[in-house]
C-alpha cells in the first residue's frame, strides 16, 4: 500500500476519509494524493418566448464560480490537512517514504475517481449518507468498479486506528476472493483474522473452513465464527457479529457482473454501505 488515493469530495465524511488515508499511508510510508474532480462547464440553453434557443451565460457563469470556489475549498483543506500532520510535499522525482500532494481535474463525471485509481493501491471514499448529497454513490462505484484497484470505504466518524483485528466478511464467492488477494497488506499486519459466515448468505464456492485453514497456512493468524442469521438481513447480521467480536475493519466483496452496475445496491452490500460504522474495504 505505497500509494493511496484519497477523494477530495467536500462532504460531512472527508475529514474520516483524510483520517483514514492518513493511518493507512503512515503505516506502510506511502505517496497520499488528494484527488478533486471539478465538473466541466454544462451544456446550458435558454429557450425565447419565440422558440429562439440560445446561451445561458449567466447559468454558465455561476456553475463556473460554484465548481472553482469548491475546488479552492477541497485543496486548502488538504494543505491544511498535510499542515496539520508534518506530511511533507512530493518531490518530482518519487522515491518511498511518507509524502502527500493533491490534484485537480476537470472531469465530466465521477468515472474520472475510477480513471485515476487505476495507479494506485489503495482509493479512499466517503461512505454515502442517507441525508446527504455527498459522498456520492457515484463516485462510490466509479472507485469499485473503474479503478480495478481496493477501495476503502471511510465511515461517517473518524476512526483513530484500524485494521488490527480484520473480519472477512465469507460467502464463497469470487468478488471476496478477489478482495482478499487486494487486502494481502492488510491480512499480514493484523493482529487477529476472523472470517465470518452467516447462515443463508453462502454462494456455491468453498466453506468459511476452508479459508481459514488456508489463511493459517500462510502464518496469519485467523479463526472462524458461523453466525445464525435469524430474522436479520444477512448485511445487518454481518454488522452485528463483526461488531461483537471486535472487529475494526471489515472485509467485503463487491459486484462483479457489469449489468448490475446499473442497479442500485442491493442486499448485504446496500445495507453495509448505509449502516456501517468502521471502514470498509471492497472490490469487485
Amino acid at each position: 500500500m505505497r500509494t493511496i488515493l484519497a477523494h477530495l469530495e467536500l462532504s460531512p465524511v472527508l475529514d474520516s476519509v483524510l483520517a483514514s488515508a492518513l493511518i493507512v499511508a503512515r503505516r506502510h510510508d506511502a505517496y497520499l494524493e488528494g484527488y478533486h474532480m471539478r465538473p466541466g462547464q454544462p451544456d446550458v440553453i435558454a429557450a425565447g418566448a419565440d422558440g429562439f434557443v440560445a446561451a445561458a451565460p449567466d447559468l454558465v457563469a455561476g456553475f463556473e464560480r460554484e465548481a472553482k470556489d469548491r475546488a479552492e475549498r477541497a485543496t486548502a483543506r488538504f494543505e491544511a490537512f498535510m499542515t496539520e500532520h508534518d506530511l511533507p510535499r512530493a518531490g518530482s522525482r518519487e522515491a518511498p517514504g511518507l509524502c502527500a500532494d493533491w490534484r485537480v481535474e476537470t472531469a465530466s463525471g465521477p468515472s474520472a475517481l475510477g480513471s485515476r485509481g487505476r495507479i494506485f493501491d489503495l482509493v479512499v471514499v466517503g461512505r454515502p449518507l442517507g441525508d446527504e448529497v455527498t459522498p456520492s454513490i457515484a463516485a462510490l462505484e466509479a472507485a469499485l468498479f473503474d479503478s480495478g484497484r481496493l477501495t476503502l470505504v471511510a465511515p461517517p466518524e473518524p476512526p483513530s486506528d484500524f485494521g488490527k483485528h480484520l473480519v472477512i466478511a465469507w460467502n464463497g464467492s469470487t468478488e471476496t476472493a478477489r478482495t482478499i488477494g487486494f487486502a494481502e497488506p492488510y491480512l499480514t499486519a493484523a493482529e487477529h483474522v476472523t472470517v465470518l459466515t452467516v447462515e443463508k448468505g453462502m454462494v456455491p464456492g468453498p466453506s468459511g473452513a476452508e479459508l481459514t485453514r488456508n489463511l493459517q497456512r500462510r502464518g496469519i493468524y485467523a479463526d472462524i465464527y458461523e453466525a445464525k442469521l435469524g430474522d436479520r438481513p444477512i448485511g445487518k447480521a454481518i454488522l452485528d457479529e463483526t461488531a461483537a467480536l471486535g472487529g475494526d475493519l471489515l472485509l467485503k466483496g463487491a459486484y462483479t457482473q457489469s449489468r448490475l452496475r446499473q442497479m442500485i445496491f442491493g442486499g448485504a452490500t446496500s445495507h453495509i454501505l448505509a449502516e456501517a460504522t468502521l471502514p470498509v474495504l471492497m472490490a469487485n
